[in-house]
């Protein structure tokens, strides 16, 4: 009773901290209101007319296209440095060390220097195409090149924290087990898809339920790189909520597509929770 007496104060700080917002938020999503006046209670149709509205269906096309490049680009990826981590490499801490400065300088350098880099007919990458002789390339003003850039970024920024986490996991693989493997005559494809893959599956399958959720909830990536442009090729759930809030003042329409976006993210993480706990090693 001590324990639960001393704990309490912190348990409904928490409660508060997060109910209160949530709750308010649910209220505002069956409401017409503004940024200012709640508005008189609709119901549903604030949900209604948001799944209607083409601008929702093209965000969640382009949410779930941003989400599935950036978790299994990025897990890829990582997957392919943790594995070469694990061999005899020059200079490996490093190495390792400037493999991490995607993921740990501040996002709003990376997307500065990515715009250096694409944005603009003078920046680098355009004027090297040019000197080579390709046509002009507006990186981030052609709708497709535009997704394509936004998607290279989302994995470029997001492969080092696959990386540390599939070496945590290849580092507590029992180096018998490749031993035995080897022994039986097992190729190297063999014992990367039959020991190593399961082995660490349980670690993997955390990995994308967190990447799903950094990736959906992406809004520094598309907002400093194209802002959800050019006309609205980029836009994910995130962005498209926060410009219906707070561009065109429509609160109930914006939260509820934050709520149905929410919705969906934890059917999603659901799904991959239960592989997780039917993850095991034959």
């Amino acid at each position: 009773m001590l324990l639960i007496a001393l704990a309490m104060p912190s348990v409904v700080l928490l409660l508060l901290i997060n109910l209160y917002p949530l709750g308010y938020a649910g209220l505002q999503s069956v409401r017409d209101g503004d940024l200012i006046a709640p508005g008189k209670f609709v119901g549903l149709e604030n949900y209604a007319y948001v799944l209607g509205q083409p601008s929702f269906l093209r965000a969640v096309l382009f949410t779930l296209v941003f989400t599935i490049v950036g978790v299994f680009g990025s897990w890829l990826v990582g997957l392919g440095f943790a594995l070469l981590l694990q061999t005899v490499i020059p200079a490996r801490p490093l190495f390792k060390t400037l493999l991490l400065l995607p993921w740990v300088v501040p996002i709003v350098v990376t997307t500065t220097a990515w715009n250096f880099l694409v944005a603009t007919p003078q920046s680098l990458l355009p004027a090297i195409g040019q000197a080579l002789g390709f046509p002009s390339a507006l990186f981030l003003a052609d709708p497709v090149l535009a997704q394509i850039t936004v998607c290279m970024y989302k994995v470029w920024v997001s492969f080092p924290f696959m990386m540390m986490m599939t070496s945590s996991a290849l580092a507590s693989v029992d180096t018998n087990v490749y031993e035995a493997a080897k022994v039986d005559g097992a190729t190297r494809w063999q014992t990367f898809r039959k020991i190593t893959l399961p082995l660490i599956a349980r670690p993997t399958y955390v990995s994308w339920v967190l990447m799903t959720i950094f990736c959906v909830n992406d809004f520094p990536t598309i907002y400093l790189l194209t802002q959800g442009g050019p006309t609205g090729a980029t836009t994910t759930l995130v962005v498209l909520a926060y410009q219906t809030v707070f561009q065109n003042f429509q609160v109930g329409h914006g939260v509820a597509i934050a709520f149905l976006m929410t919705t969906a993210l934890i059917l999603v993480s659901v799904v991959l929770f239960r592989q997780i706990r039917k993850a095991h090693i034959e």
